[in-house]
């Protein structure tokens, strides 16, 4: 199944699709923290002081951005044990890729998701281009190629019907859940928003309406490591109080 086709058979099964679990729904089968839904992507330890939750798109050019520079520091943090990371799937930027990464990342081995994900994301910029210049259906066979997939896999995938339909549930719940752009955060059940600083100059993060502070001041609505670790520690403070 072409690109095209993948997001042509999406778009006319919108609102009519249930969440059907893919294997265990996780790249971690240690349970689920008390944030966790069925269905979810998970990596850390469900019993982690801080849960950081992101709804994110393989095709969304901020995502990426926030991955290449937030991730690896929130990884440290996941196998540090203070962190357990979900990932949720939506559907945003270029949406035949954005759909068709998340099927053949629910169609890798569950412990594989995630490297999937990360490929993708690596990968984003090159994909955008072989768009333009309608070669994206042999760029993204070729990244399917270096992730392990055969062509008869790959092909398999992309005309999986249930898998498909597991990608719009993730989707619509997104939807559901008030979600309007990508990337969006939600730290210990508290969305994570940029509000305006207390001294009017530029924008902090902040949860309902009100910048997050810590002993440095505001803390800045910015996709760079230093910041997430901020995130991190701020709410691991009030956990363990």
């Amino acid at each position: 199944m072409s690109l095209n086709r993948i997001a042509a058979v999406a778009a006319a099964a919108l609102g009519a699709v249930v969440l059907v679990s893919c294997g265990n729904g996780s790249a971690d089968a240690g349970g689920r923290s008390q944030y966790e839904t069925e269905g979810d992507f998970a990596k850390g330890s469900p019993d982690a002081p801080v849960t950081l939750i992101e709804y994110a798109s393989v095709a969304c050019g901020g995502c990426a951005q926030w991955h290449a520079m937030a991730a690896p520091t929130v990884d440290e943090y996941v196998e540090s044990g203070d962190v357990r990371y979900v990932f949720r799937e939506m559907v945003t930027g270029q949406y035949q890729l954005a759909v068709a990464g998340f099927m053949l990342a629910r169609c890798a081995p569950d412990d594989q998701y995630f490297d999937v994900i990360d490929v993708l994301f690596e990968q984003q910029r090159a994909l955008f281009t072989a768009m333009q210049q309608n070669q994206a259906q042999s760029r993204f066979q070729q990244i399917a190629n270096s992730l392990g997939f055969s062509n008869e896999e790959f092909r398999q995938c992309m005309a999986n019907e249930e898998v498909l339909a597991q990608v719009q549930a993730a989707n619509e719940a997104a939807v559901e859940a008030g979600v309007n752009a990508t990337p969006t955060f939600f730290v210990n059940g508290q969305r994570i928003e940029p509000v305006r600083n207390p001294d009017g100059s530029g924008q902090a993060y902040g949860v309902n309406g009100e910048a997050m502070i810590d002993d440095q001041g505001p803390i800045p609505a910015t996709f760079e490591g230093e910041t997430f670790e901020r995130i991190i520690l701020y709410f691991k403070d009030r956990a363990e109080e």
